[in-house]
């Protein structure tokens, strides 16, 4: 995709973790895995986690992959959590708080289940989704969430990873339903297998959204 100030480069590594190469640096999401993993990427100038689950906090990855020039953001249950080494290196924003970094404007949005029975999983408040201003260009990342009106009423979003996989989030009718409302220019379905194997679609979510180029990739292969 093409910012103002050059191209940004998604490279999907897992379920829940990306790395972007943009113009202002290469930034990490949610990384978790083997460092392996990610020897073909540039080194992370940001590493942004969203919550406290495994499958998008690991200390031992974080410890790994953060160099000595490596911003780290966060929400603040997860800065509670990690060792003094990586709380040096990071800073936490709750939702609706906002951070800057190298010329980024981040900004934390709720990221939570509405669902009775899911509402344990991701309680209202704690967890963060983001979304990221280049110059000309905003990336929204949702971390775990269903399909709340936060999410509805994002505006001018370019670039938009959606999660769906059950129980934990939400499926692929109401991911498709809400990308739709809030229409990004171009969306990535990722974290889509959820416990035991089950998994959401993303052929099936191509085939629900409206008015959006969606972009399929294998984040198992």
């Amino acid at each position: 995709a093409e910012a103002a100030g050059g191209t940004i480069t998604v490279h999907p590594i897992s379920h829940a973790s990306f790395v972007m190469e943009t113009p202002l640096g290469t930034i990490y999401v949610d990384p978790v895995g083997e460092p392996a993993l990610y020897e073909a990427q540039p080194a992370p100038g940001l590493i942004q986690v969203t919550h406290e689950h495994g499958d998008h906090f690991n200390v031992e990855t974080l410890t790994a992959l953060a160099g000595d020039d490596t911003q780290i953001i966060t929400n603040p249950a997860v800065l509670e959590k990690m060792p003094e080494a990586l709380q040096a290196k990071a800073s936490a924003i709750a939702n609706g708080e906002s951070a800057e970094w190298n010329g980024l404007a981040i900004d934390a949005i709720p990221a939570y289940n509405t669902t009775e029975e899911r509402k344990d999983f991701h309680p209202e408040g704690r967890d963060n989704g983001y979304v990221l201003t280049f110059d000309g260009f905003r990336v929204y990342v949702s971390g775990d969430t269903e399909d709340i009106p936060e999410m509805r009423a994002l505006e001018n979003i370019d670039l938009a990873f959606v999660c769906m996989n059950l129980p934990f989030t939400m499926d692929a009718t109401a991911a498709a339903s809400a990308v739709s409302e809030f229409k990004p220019t171009y969306v990535y379905p990722y974290h889509y297998r959820g416990r035991d194997g089950g998994t959401q679609d993303p052929q099936e979510f191509a085939s629900m959204v409206e008015g959006v180029e969606v972009k399929l990739h294998d984040w198992y292969g």
